[in-house]
């Protein structure tokens, strides 16, 4: 099957933030993986080619990617009901001896 090329603006768009948690900082620490918040249409593949796009000049290479939608919690103010949003993490794991620097990146630059 042949593969899409992905548009840029739309790699530097899925990636929203790391998601910093105790079980987060456990698989970096014992199986060298990252958890972020992705936009929730973001396929694994357009994952992966932002990872390595964000991370291009570290040469990242992204060997898995597993995807979790979290649903959003049921919520009540008084009488009133009300739901949170649904959201979408990635766990991304990177090739043995890579590290992922969250504090620089290429992603970050002012142009």
């Amino acid at each position: 099957m042949k593969e899409l090329e992905v548009n840029q603006e739309r790699l530097l768009k899925i990636i929203f933030a790391p998601h910093i948690s105790e079980k987060a900082t456990f698989l970096g620490e014992k199986n060298n993986q990252t958890i972020f918040r992705v936009a929730l249409d973001a396929s694994k593949k357009e994952i992966k080619d932002a990872i390595e796009l964000l991370w291009k000049d570290q040469k990242i290479t992204v060997e898995n990617v597993r995807t979790i939608t979290v649903k959003g919690k049921k919520k009540r103010f008084g009488r009133f009901l009300g739901s949170r949003s649904n959201w979408k993490k990635a766990i991304v794991s990177v090739k043995e001896g890579q590290e992922l620097n969250l504090n620089n990146f290429s992603g970050t630059e002012a142009k």
